[in-house]
């Protein structure tokens, strides 16, 4: 089991990678496509209209478990997942047939929909994960070109501490993750840890969330204080958010810092390498917490490590730290 522990966690970190690399490389056709959604990306108030969505957004999905909405909840995640990955699909995919003229993208259009019709009709984990990945990315980049370097990092700040007190203090990102779970939607990853895994056919119910990196007991009816040994486990679920969210500020750094690119024509500098690594290293910290079975909230780790590494990387590359931390305009 540790041999596949390890396994799911090198997964897990190559997942995370291939979305932060597809945020920086989504950045700049974001923009030329015209989807960045504020005109000044460097005002601080783009955080609070961003955090005031996410608390909007928690209070209404924990309405709707309260009262049943169940399918109200997955039209609209899987809705959004289309919505997301037709905006990525758009800047890649040439626009052919019909709605060219209307401004719509034929096979972007296409590929969201047959996306979104697996995840309402097959939600397998890889189907699951596929759109994690491709929204993810999305989400992120969309995140990037609208919040700069200031705002970037004050969301991560504050969306770190709403973690930690949402797990465990109020432990109400908890509920809500348990019943996102059983919707098998788009808001977690699944990494199986073995090869008869099947995310459609698991009964058990994941009761510590997926704000973190998580495991599945084989047992449900065994409970883990009958044992102090590790439970089990048939696979490894993350947050989605979790990916997210330190990817926000990798994909910002790539297109708003002044740093020269490693490779010329790509937007990976040495601060925005640097944030990625500063990501993983949260991650494995993270993973070796709840390696137990135990819930914990990621992003306290992993955006603190993102931030880290950024600040650490832009400093090697010569950049000041207030330019580095947005502040240069206020002083």
């Amino acid at each position: 089991m540790t041999k596949r522990l390890y396994v799911a966690g090198g997964v897990t970190v190559a997942v995370f990678v291939l979305v932060q690399l597809g945020a920086v490389a989504l950045v700049e056709p974001f923009r030329a496509a015209g989807y960045q959604p504020v005109e000044d990306p460097s005002d601080p108030t783009n955080t609070v209209l961003y955090l005031l969505g996410v608390v909007v957004v928690t209070g209404l999905m924990l309405l709707a478990f309260r009262f049943d909405a169940d399918t109200l909840i997955r039209v609209f995640i899987v809705g959004s997942s289309a919505l997301l990955t037709y905006y990525v699909f758009s800047v890649f995919l040439p626009p052919v047939g019909p709605g060219v003229a209307e401004g719509v993208n034929g096979p972007a259009a296409l590929t969201a929909l047959v996306g979104s019709l697996a995840l309402w009709f097959y939600p397998e984990w890889y189907v699951i994960d596929a759109a994690g990945v491709v929204i993810g990315m999305g989400a992120a980049g969309l995140f990037g070109i609208s919040l700069g370097l200031l705002p970037a990092l004050a969301l991560l700040i504050v969306l770190a501490v709403y973690d930690a007190i949402s797990v465990y203090k109020t432990e109400h990102m908890l509920t809500l993750a348990s019943g996102m779970m059983d919707l098998k939607i788009p808001v977690v990853l699944v990494v199986p840890l073995t090869r008869s895994y099947s995310y459609l056919d698991a009964t058990d119910r994941d009761e510590h969330g997926t704000e973190s990196t998580e495991t599945a007991d084989d047992d449900p009816d065994r409970p883990e204080s009958m044992s102090d040994s590790p439970p089990r486990r048939d696979a490894m679920y993350i947050g989605l958010g979790d990916a997210v969210m330190p990817s926000v500020l990798v994909a910002s750094a790539a297109y708003f810092l002044p740093a020269e690119p490693i490779v010329p024509g790509l937007l990976l500098s040495v601060p925005v390498l640097a944030a990625m690594g500063g990501t993983v290293v949260g991650l494995l910290v993270l993973t070796k917490l709840v390696a137990a079975g135990r819930p914990h909230a990621g992003l306290p780790l992993l955006n603190g490590g993102a931030i880290a590494g950024y600040l650490c990387g832009a400093i090697a590359s010569g950049v000041p730290l207030l330019t580095a931390v947005g502040l240069t305009p206020y002083v």
